[in-house]
């Protein structure tokens, strides 16, 4: 099943990606925290009702006990939610995408895994698959803007900016699911419940810490009932977090860099949903990683 949980995965962070695109303003520099706050509300919402469904009896000790992968995982999203504001400027860096083969190493270092040869090569093709999308895309934006005839300050497109919050990424994101794998796959230190609302309710509290921090010290003007992509983001993210937490269970080394092709689905489904066509170097990358998808999925049949 982690193959499923891995896919449904990516699908719904890659519709969250879209949203999370679309609810972005680049002149607001508060956005980051208003979609911290959105995010927080979703997850802390379905953590609830998540608990009292399933009648879990959740302690409040799994939350610190959690908290280094959390820690990880909040920050890189909130890093990820600063870049955004850079999106159309910035290089679409291959380093941010490349969170999920950074796990799979650290997990293969430092811990013994059983994999066979097909694991190793679907994780290797996704893995080109995602750097290869990355490249594309930015192809594609500076076309467009050369179309456009847009002026790109410099100092944005290749400067500190544009880079350091892609990395930033990739290392915090990387860490943290390196983290949960140890937690819950290699030394299993809890159950994927306890994982998942721990986590849930962590991010609750930070929605609430950014939600204070904009209305009570910045004085900002925030509907949380206002901002529809944010919540469709937030509710595509919540729906993504409840499956990877079992796909990591089962399989981190494999499921990580897996779960890392979201950014494939995100660029077919902006396709869809906002008329825009693929170039053919998209539909070639779009290829691989379906190429690297089938051969996990026929490795998790044999």
């Amino acid at each position: 099943m982690w193959f499923l949980f891995s896919i449904l995965t990516a699908l719904a962070w890659g519709g969250a990606d879209l949203f999370y695109k679309r609810g972005s303003d680049s002149n607001d520099k508060y956005s980051h925290l208003k979609i911290v706050v959105i995010v927080g509300l979703v997850m802390g919402i379905h953590a609830t009702g998540y608990m009292l469904y399933k009648g879990i009896d959740f302690r409040l000790f799994d939350m610190v006990k959690y908290l280094p992968v959390s820690f990880f995982y909040i920050s890189s999203m909130t890093v990820g939610y600063i870049g955004l504001r850079y999106l159309e400027l910035s290089i679409s860096s291959p380093v941010q995408n490349s969170s999920g083969a950074i796990t799979a190493i650290l997990l293969f270092i430092f811990f013994k895994q059983d994999i066979d040869w097909i694991h190793i090569l679907g994780v290797i093709i996704i893995t080109a698959g995602v750097i290869g999308i990355a490249i594309v895309e930015k192809q594609e934006e500076n076309k467009l803007m050369r179309l456009q005839n847009t002026v790109i300050d410099k100092k944005y497109q290749l400067g500190f900016m544009a880079v350091i919050f892609p990395i930033i990424y990739a290392l915090l994101d990387g860490a943290g699911t390196f983290a949960d794998g140890i937690y819950l796959d290699e030394l299993k230190l809890m159950s994927e419940d306890a994982a998942l609302l721990a986590y849930e309710y962590t991010f609750f509290i930070c929605a609430a810490i950014a939600f204070i921090y904009l209305k009570a010290i910045k004085k900002v003007q925030f509907n949380v009932f206002k901002e529809r992509d944010k919540a469709f983001a937030a509710i595509l993210e919540t729906t993504g977090q409840f499956f990877y937490v079992y796909a990591m269970s089962a399989y981190a080394i494999i499921a990580a860099p897996l779960i890392a092709s979201y950014s494939i689905f995100s660029v077919i489904l902006s396709r869809i949903f906002l008329k825009e066509k693929l170039s053919s170097k998209h539909y070639v990358v779009i290829t691989i990683v379906m190429i690297g998808i089938i051969l996990l999925g026929i490795a998790d049949e044999l």
